[in-house]
Order: C-alpha cells, then structure tokens, then sequence
C-alpha cells in the first residue's frame, strides 16, 4: 500500500499526488513511469515520475481526469492508500551536455518534461522551455520551469495568458535563428506530431514522449505498439521517448481512438454510480 502524502489540484482537471514510495524514489530517472492501481479490481494507470526526492522517499506524479480510472484515482485525499505502484519503469532520458536544447511541455506534458529539463540543465545545457495549453487554468509549474531555464516561453491558444500561440510558433521562431542542438517536446500526440515537423525542416533531432496505452507494462500484451522508423516497438520497454522523426504518428493517433465507446461508457457508468452528472 502506498500512501498519498500530499495532493494538489494544479487546475480543474490536473492533479498532482506526492506519494511515500521509498524504493521507487531510491531508484527513479527523469522519463521513467510508474504503473498504478487504485484498487484490487481497479485499472492499471501508466503515469510519467514528474518529480521524485531520494532523502523523503517519494515521487510526484501528475495527473489529468479525463475518464472512469483518473476520475476515480482524483477522487483519493491525502492519507489515502493506492493498493500497487510499480516502477520505476521505461529507459531513463538520455542526459548529456547537448548544447542549447529546447523543452516543450504542452498542457498535461508540463508534468513529465520538468524532470528533464532540470536534469539538462544540471548536465550544463543552455535551456529555452515553452510551455503551453489550451488556456491558461490548464498551465501550471512555471516557477518550477523557470527554475530549471534559462529562457521561458508561455503559450495559450486563446490568449488568456502569456503568448496567444501554439508552442510550434516559438518553436520555428528559435530554428530560424539557429543553434539548437536539440528539441524534446511531450504533451498530445497532435503537438508532438507538428513539433516534429516544424524540426525535420531544420534537421533538428527531436525527442519524444509517447503517452499511448499501457497495460502490463512489460511488453507481453502489446497494448501499446508504435511505428517507429517503419518498426514495431513497445512504448513501456522500449520507450516511452522516442525519434520523432522516425514515429507514426497518424498510426499512434488512430490507435488512441479504438476504445473511445468502451471509455465513454465506463465514464458514463462511474457517473451514475457517484451521483455526478
């Protein structure tokens, strides 16, 4: 049983736990991920570590509740137990000197991408972050980014705060004026997909994130299958970053769509259950 020591609502919708998970925390990277159970019966939930402190024992993970399971899981308190955390998980980022490296975390993606950021910085990189989401009540941790860049860049879509923007408009701002060794972006599929393109056409390497669908986490189920570079891969054991560059993600995308009906109705059901319309 892991307990819930402190939670945090970063915004209507994105909530962030600190959980007591001593081994978990000895061992965590930036870009490892934690599988977790709300419940003997309950789904297996894959969340990016979003901050973890060896002396405490405890990670941080972060959170958006868009269905039955992180409904359910958001609906826990501080002094709650979740019944299974697994991890640390997944190959850690690649962290080395690169030179000038551009972070993008686009809405719920501020989450995994902080850890990676503070780790290129600690490695001596020059950082410009963007983040961005769809309105403003959905940022959160830019002082927490700030810390960790040297340059910060915030987007909205519609404007109610920072740069009225998607974060690709900096991006191909600070490609145009050069030296960039390297882009890592996570956030939706869609603003991975058009990240990347913004920097194929300037050779860019960019790295990537893939929030698809994990079960076991071991690479048995198949569940969360990518192309990449025309290859099969498993994002729980091979991944969860990737080439940019080299994944499908129109593939990715509609793979994401197959269980929209079941998830509508599991959501619905939960409804129905608690009261909540």
């Amino acid at each position: 049983m892991f307990k819930i020591l402190k939670k945090e609502e970063l915004s209507e919708s994105i909530t962030a736990f600190d959980i007591d998970a001593k081994d978990i925390a000895k061992k965590a990277k930036p870009g490892n991920f934690i599988v977790l159970k709300t419940h003997e019966q309950g789904e297996r939930i894959p969340l990016t570590i979003a901050d973890f402190d060896r002396e405490k024992g405890t990670i941080t993970t972060v959170f958006q509740k868009v269905g039955k399971s992180t409904y359910y899981l958001g609906a826990l308190n501080e002094g709650d137990f979740i019944t299974d955390v697994i991890g640390p998980l997944g190959i850690p980022s690649h962290i080395e000197n690169f030179g000038k490296v551009v972070c993008i975390g686009g809405g719920v993606g501020i989450a995994p991408i902080y850890p990676i950021t503070k780790a290129l910085k600690e490695a001596g990189n020059i950082i410009i972050s963007i983040i961005g989401a769809r309105t403003k009540s959905l940022l959160f941790w830019e002082e927490k980014m700030r810390k960790v860049s040297d340059e910060l860049i915030i987007t909205t879509d519609d404007g109610s705060y920072g740069r009225k923007a998607v974060v690709t408009i900096p991006l191909e701002e600070l490609l145009k004026e050069g030296n960039i060794n390297l882009v890592v972006a996570i956030g939706p599929a869609i603003m991975m997909k058009f990240a990347c393109k913004t920097t194929e056409k300037y050779n860019v390497k960019t790295i990537v994130s893939l929030n698809s669908i994990m079960i076991d986490a071991t690479g048995m189920c198949g569940g969360c299958r990518v192309g990449v570079g025309g290859e099969t891969k498993f994002c729980c054991v091979d991944g969860p970053e990737f080439d940019g560059h080299k994944v499908d993600f129109d593939l990715l995308m509609e793979r994401q769509k197959m269980y929209l009906d079941e998830e509508r109705l599991a959501m619905q059901r939960y409804r129905e259950k608690m009261g909540v319309r």
